[in-house]
C-alpha cells in the first residue's frame, strides 16, 4: 500500500518523480533463471518497492513511462498491492513505446520543475535515500548504479538538459551537466545504486 497516515502532505516538495518500466521482455538475463511471466512479475514488484519508498518520501507525484497498455499495468498493481487510489501520492501511468532517451527526453523539455528520474529495478531504494538525494542543491545530481550507469537522477532545471542513458552513462550524464553550465553532484547511495538487471 503506498499511504502512511503518518505523513502529512506539508511535508511534501514540489519534485515529481518519473519512472521508465518496460514489462515485455524484462529482466531477459535471468532467462536461465526465471520465465518470462516470472520476470514480469519480479519486474512489476520491484516497481512496487520503488513506488513504496516514493510513497513514503517528500515527493508527492510520479508519471511511470510504461511500454505496456496502461490500463494492463493499473491492473497489475492494483491485484500485487502496488497502487492504493486513496494514497496521498498521485501515481499517474503513460503508454509510451518510444526508446528510452528520446522518450525521457522529450518529457524534460515540458518539465519547468524538479524532477526525479528512478529506475524501476533498484528495490532496495529507501525513503531516506530518496529524500538524500532530493536534497541537494546542485541543479543536476547524478546517482550511480554498481556498473557505471545512472540508476538515478534528480534535476532541478529539467528543461536545461538532456539525458544519454545506455552504457557508463553516470560519467556522461556528468559531462553533459559541465558542457550546459549545470552544477552537478554525484550522489552515493548504496540503496540506490544496487539494482537487479
Amino acid at each position: 500500500m503506498l499511504y502512511h497516515d503518518s505523513f502529512q502532505r506539508d511535508d511534501l516538495w514540489n519534485v515529481k518523480a518519473i519512472i521508465p518500466f518496460k514489462k515485455e521482455g524484462a529482466k531477459s538475463r535471468l532467462g536461465h533463471l526465471l520465465t518470462e511471466s516470472e520476470r514480469e512479475e519480479l519486474a512489476l514488484r520491484m516497481l512496487i518497492d520503488v513506488l513504496s519508498a516514493i510513497a513514503e518520501s517528500r515527493i508527492a507525484e510520479v508519471e511511470i513511462l510504461a511500454t505496456c497498455p496502461k490500463d494492463e499495468l493499473v491492473e497489475k498493481l492494483k491485484l500485487l498491492g502496488g497502487v492504493d487510489l486513496r494514497s496521498r501520492l498521485m501515481v499517474h501511468v503513460r503508454e509510451d513505446r518510444r526508446g528510452l532517451n528520446e522518450l525521457l527526453n522529450d518529457v524534460l523539455r515540458k518539465e519547468h520543475e524538479p524532477v526525479l528520474i528512478i529506475m524501476a529495478d533498484i528495490p532496495l531504494a529507501t525513503s531516506r535515500s530518496i529524500n538524500a538525494l532530493i536534497e541537494h542543491a546542485e541543479e543536476v545530481v547524478v546517482a550511480p548504479g554498481r556498473k557505471g550507469g545512472t540508476n538515478a537522477l534528480f534535476l532541478r532545471r529539467p528543461d536545461a538538459f538532456t539525458v544519454s542513458y545506455y552504457g557508463i552513462s553516470c560519467s556522461e550524464h556528468k559531462e553533459l551537466a559541465k558542457r550546459s553550465n549545470l552544477s552537478c553532484a554525484v550522489h552515493d547511495s548504496f540503496f540506490i545504486s544496487t539494482d537487479i538487471e
